[in-house]
């Protein structure tokens, strides 16, 4: 038994024939490259890439598995060099249950098994080539094929404004829209943390992730959690959700919530932090309707109980490099010559040898970051917080 870092949250930018698959991610976010990037770069055990339902990109893994690029495990997963794959799927669902859209992510063990599901989906989706797409079934059809094929079903960055279950301001309760007892996990999102989702009494039997939503490839490992594990597969990682054999989530590791960009309440048109509005909704400032409630203060809504978090994995405030007053491509490029991988830099290396290959500030900022004492600026409306360097 050994710990692995995950990243469970990785769009595909472009197939390898460059046709879009996540319209907002990089064109360089090819299957390749993010492999590469989690394995060499990064030093992620495990990544979840969830555009696999594209008929292109497991068509291109079935090829590299043939030819020996990857290979399968017969626990779940496709492993290249230290890095194990996740085959994932992130849809959205809008029914006559939910206030939706709302993003959930389901996670298959196998090629062959992702394939069927993509079949399954196509009737069900306008455009089975992209990311994210809408699906005209009720969310529970949807748990419930994922089930029939042993897959995992997540909702995704639960709390966020915009296509997340809670966000939207109308759904109350998980209840409303999804089976319960078909949940295997939830995603916090960037703007949250888990004293914060603790807050959420129904939450308490769910075990809770925190994962980039990368849309490049500098952002893979941008949020991730550290799991206890047998070795890097499916069946493992199942294990360790449902905390059973000594499997288990040992801490989870994200940004301080300050740092997304929707902590606070934003009014869209005058660009204010404008906390709670009226009842109308209108902006306090301007008048406008253009306001995007704050994950704080959507929490603040919801809240139903106030007492200490119990049997949960810790949360690292955790900032990821590039974030870090100080480091710029050189530096950060200087560093992982010096000391290899990001997970290596931010979790081992001893101040002392990091003051040999850089300035004692910014070795001082690594180190605060490794224990969640940087400051930050909080973001909202869209508008991520910022690390300050005093």
């Amino acid at each position: 038994m050994k710990s692995y870092f995950a990243d469970l949250h990785i769009h595909i930018g472009r197939t390898n024939s460059g046709k879009p698959v996540k319209i907002t991610g990089a064109k360089n976010l090819t299957i390749e490259n993010i492999f590469h990037e989690a394995s060499t770069n990064k030093g992620m055990d495990i990544i979840g890439v969830i555009d696999c339902h594209v008929p292109e990109v497991h068509h291109k893994l079935e090829k590299d598995l043939l030819t020996g690029k990857y290979r399968e495990h017969p626990d779940g997963g496709i492993r290249y060099k230290k890095t194990t794959l996740f085959l994932g799927s992130e849809l959205e669902i809008f029914d006559e249950d939910c206030q939706g859209p709302i993003h959930v992510l389901a996670f298959m063990s196998h090629l062959e098994k992702m394939r069927k599901f993509s079949e399954w989906l196509r009737p069900f989706v306008k455009n089975i080539h992209l990311s994210s797409q809408r699906i005209y079934v009720r969310a529970r059809a949807l748990q419930e094929k994922i089930k029939e094929l042993n897959g995992l079903f997540i909702p995704a960055h639960i709390f966020t404004p915009h296509k997340s279950l809670y966000g939207k301001g109308v759904n109350k309760s998980l209840t409303e829209v999804f089976n319960p007892k078909l949940i295997d996990a939830l995603e916090l999102g960037l703007s949250s943390d888990t004293e914060m989702a603790s807050q959420l009494k129904e939450l308490e039997n769910y075990p809770f992730l925190t994962n980039s939503d990368a849309h490049s490839l500098s952002k893979i490992g941008r949020e991730y959690q550290r799991l206890y594990l047998k070795e890097p597969t499916f069946n493992e990682f199942q294990l360790a959700l449902m905390k059973k054999n000594g499997r288990h989530i040992i801490a989870n590791f994200g940004l301080n919530p300050k740092l997304g960009k929707y902590y606070e309440t934003y009014c869209e048109s005058c660009g204010k932090q404008v906390g709670f509005t009226t009842k109308d909704g209108c902006c306090p400032i301007c008048g406008t309707k253009k306001v995007i409630k704050g994950v704080k203060d959507r929490l603040l809504e919801l809240a139903d109980r106030n007492h200490p978090i119990q049997n949960r994995p810790p949360y690292v405030h955790q900032i990821p490099l590039e974030m870090i007053p100080g480091i710029g491509k050189q530096t950060l490029a200087k560093l992982k010559k010096h000391f290899g991988t990001e997970m290596n830099i931010l979790h081992n290396v001893p101040f002392e040898t990091l003051c040999k290959v850089v300035p004692e500030k910014i070795a001082y900022f690594i180190m605060a970051s490794r224990e969640g004492k940087l400051q930050v600026k909080a973001g909202g409306g869209g508008v991520y917080g910022r690390v300050t360097d005093n």
